[in-house]
């Protein structure tokens, strides 16, 4: 008889919505939403629905892999977290632990995908990454300027006059943000949507505006200089709430509303709209991950920072700067999770560059990798170096559920459970405030096991099993001890199935900010104690025709890799119906000068690498804009990061996806 069951989606995307899965037999059947859950209602998206698929698909890996002359072999579990102990032993004795680097992303966002840390950490600490390709530079951005990436409540924006969506299509990758749009317009609010890209949330917004990709942060500067020339900007608020305003002031003397409009090919009649919406209080923002992908990434946030700082939308119900929403990760303990206190050596590498420091790492060399929640292979930008790389190197040990493009290169694949095999405890760091939790409802096949079971039972062969010796309630209950103080216990949530947790819904609503002045601070104190004079600049992509003419004149399109539709980053494409492909999607100014039609086969390539796909136009996108979804297996015709650059963004903690410079041909 088919039971349902309230669940929680693992991936890591902005709405973490609740499911209702129905199991029979011990096989989910289906996956819905959860009408009770108070954000997502009862709506999921297709990524979600897959995880049904990706529970019961025949290409799971169900035994540990061996890779032995070429070839994968299945062994015991027993041989294989042997060898791999034993290895991971004569390593540290010989080359020191950090000869073993641990490359980790955020395939599943379960709170005990994080003991991966502790073990590293009792091993005696390894070669970490730091930053993120995904959001990193914005996060840093932020707390330069408020002293933490926090967001208002998703029911805040009904007290929004006005609403601006600066480079984030909620329709695609935040669909129960795009609700709340429909229903704060119902209400008279009016959408405004900053985006190269005419998409399917500007559809649905009063008004469009189109920018040249990476210059959102000299748009935000125009929208200051005009706010200071009309007299809009929020004087009390800056007066008595911010630091640094004088140098923000002699940063915009510095440029022409003509220069801005130029470089941002956004209209001064437009600029001059966007300030007084802005000064129409309250107004919020809200940013995408993609504005924050380029060199001076940081920066773009922080202008952005700015505009709304500047017309007193900080603070204010219906406001805010809304980029992420870091405190509600910040809820756990995850130091008593993890055990950064036993690290007795540390090295890291930027995640953007791993590669590149793989392969020139000394002292001591690269020995052994370790993959887990990631397939960096697809993901990590300039693709062809992280293939040599991650072939450099002695050993190779994936933690994975499918073969995919990193795990083809592993010494060692080990097979892992899927959301609906294990429990856990789910929460959203981008959209939301609640924590939703994840009970076990099937067995898992063959003989796939969990992440938390691979540790405990490598901890074992390393000697400090005795800090894995805790069932799965209590690794639960020790990341909410602070919590349980303010009464939210694991039982509350296992039998609500989700808890609001105690974080602010309105930021910064006492004017009181994280920052050393503890004010906003157009000026940095925390940047200028990080190699930086802490100012805000008028900086630039590192590909562009004002930063690289000659680099532009050779490559002269800006290239896009935004999130797939059905795929959260690469988990899904061999999981679709129909083969994938590479899509290449183009400005309308483009298929024309080159003669493209529909489905016309095209190269696109710089001087990094290149990809083929076929083409599809742009209803309406800014001229000399593509686009190809990030993602794509090797199979289906490789990774669009064989196009993109390695650099990290200008405070270091970020990539520089979308910084990319192409040519395009008919093939």
């Amino acid at each position: 008889m088919a039971t349902i069951h309230r669940s929680a989606c693992p991936l890591n995307c902005w709405d973490n919505c609740g499911f209702q899965v129905t199991v029979e037999n011990g096989k989910v059947l289906k996956v819905d939403g959860d009408k009770e859950h108070p954000i997502t209602k009862g709506t999921i998206c297709g990524r979600g629905r897959m995880l049904e698929v990706r529970t019961n698909s025949p290409e799971r890996l169900l035994f540990p892999l061996k890779k032995i002359n070429g070839e994968f072999k299945k062994i015991s579990w027993e041989q294989a977290l042997n060898e791999i102990g034993l290895k991971m032993k004569e390593i540290k004795k010989k080359y020191g632990s950090t000869a073993v680097l641990h490359s980790h992303d955020y395939a599943n966002n379960g709170i005990l995908t994080n003991v991966d840390q502790r073990f590293f950490n009792c091993y005696g600490g390894v070669t970490e990454l730091v930053g993120s390709l995904c959001w990193g530079s914005g996060i840093e951005a932020q707390k330069w300027d408020f002293g933490n990436a926090i967001s208002h409540a998703p029911d805040d924006i009904h007290n929004s006059k006005n609403i601006i969506v600066w480079g984030r299509n909620a329709a695609r990758t935040n669909m129960h943000f795009y609700q709340k749009l429909l229903e704060a317009k119902k209400q008279g609010a009016k959408l405004y949507v900053i985006d190269p890209i005419f998409n399917a949330t500007a559809k649905i917004a009063n008004e469009y505006i189109s920018i040249r990709p990476g210059m959102d942060g000299i748009l935000a500067a125009g929208i200051m200089k005009e706010m200071l020339r009309l007299g809009l900007e929020d004087r009390p608020f800056i007066d008595h709430f911010t630091h640094g305003f004088s140098d923000l002031m002699d940063l915009l003397d510095g440029i022409s509303l003509d220069e801005i409009s130029e470089m941002t090919e956004v209209p001064k009649d437009v600029i001059n709209h966007l300030a007084f919406v802005f000064a129409d209080k309250p107004t919020s923002t809200y940013m995408g991950l993609g504005l924050q992908r380029y060199e001076n990434g940081g920066n773009t946030i922080r202008l952005i920072d700015a505009v709304v700082a500047l017309s007193g939308n900080i603070g204010i119900p219906g406001g805010g700067a809304n980029y992420a929403n870091i405190q509600v990760g910040q809820s756990f303990d995850f130091e008593q999770l993890t055990l950064p206190s036993r690290k007795e050596n540390l090295r890291q590498f930027p995640i953007m560059k791993q590669a590149e420091e793989v392969l020139a790492a000394k002292d001591p060399e690269i020995k052994m990798i370790f993959v887990t929640c990631g397939n960096p292979l697809t993901q990590v930008p300039d693709s062809t170096i992280v293939k040599e790389a991650f072939t450099s190197v002695s050993t190779l040990v994936v933690i994975e559920q499918f073969m995919t493009d990193t795990a083809m290169l592993a010494d060692y694949v080990l097979p892992t459970t899927t959301v609906f095999e294990e429990e856990d405890l789910y929460y959203s760091s981008m959209y939301h405030h609640y924590v939703n939790y994840g009970p076990k409802l099937i067995d898992a096949p063959g003989e796939v096991k969990s992440d938390l079971w691979i540790w405990k039972q490598l901890a074992n062969r390393l000697g400090f099993g005795e800090d894995f010796h805790f069932t799965r309630e209590q690794w639960l209950k020790m990341c909410l001890n602070t919590l349980e103080k303010k009464g939210f216990t694991l039982e509350k949530l296992k039998e609500n199935h989700t808890l609001d947790l105690p974080v602010k819904k309105i930021p910064w609503d006492n004017r009181s900010f994280d920052t050393p002045s503890g004010k906003f601070e157009f000026t940095s104190l925390m940047g200028q104690t990080k190699d930086d004079n802490g100012l805000l600049k008028l900086s630039l992509p590192a590909e562009s025709r004002w930063s690289n003419p000659d680099l532009a004149k050779e490559f002269p399109y800006s290239l896009l890799t935004i999130h797939p539709l059905r795929s959260n980053h690469s988990q899904n494409y061999h999981l679709f119906g129909n083969t994938p492909f590479v899509k290449v999607e183009v400005a309308k100014n483009i298929a024309k000068d080159h003669l493209l039609q529909e489905g016309d086969e095209v190269r696109v390539w710089n001087n990094r690498g290149e990809i083929k796909g076929l083409v599809s136009i742009f209803q309406r996108a800014h001229p000399n804009t593509i686009n190809i979804d990030e993602g794509i297996w090797n199979k289906f015709g490789g990774s669009v990061n064989n196009l993109t650059s390695s650099r990290a963004s200008d405070n270091g903690l970020g990539s520089t996806l979308y910084d990319c410079l192409v040519n395009i041909e008919k093939v």
